[in-house]
């Protein structure tokens, strides 16, 4: 079954976030994401110095009903 996924790229002082359809696997996911690049389909900006130049980070969550803003994990916290 497909879904969707938003990703993020911090790369060598560049980002990128888009939405991609893919099977909840990695090599799906890694793929998508392949397809993306290779085809243009991203569009790369200057991370404006916020991010290191010698480092990538590459991370993806679940799109669930159109919303990626939806905690994964919830902590409830009770003081006395």
């Amino acid at each position: 079954m497909t879904k969707m996924f938003h990703v993020k790229i911090r790369a060598y002082g560049y980002v990128a976030e888009f939405d991609i359809i893919a099977e909840d696997t990695k090599e799906s996911i890694e793929n998508s994401i392949l397809d993306k690049i290779g085809k243009n389909m991203i569009e790369f900006k200057d991370a404006g110095g916020w991010y290191t130049k010698s480092k990538l980070w590459l991370t993806y969550e679940e799109v669930v009903d159109g919303s990626r803003s939806r905690p994964l994990q919830e902590e409830k916290v009770v003081r006395t």
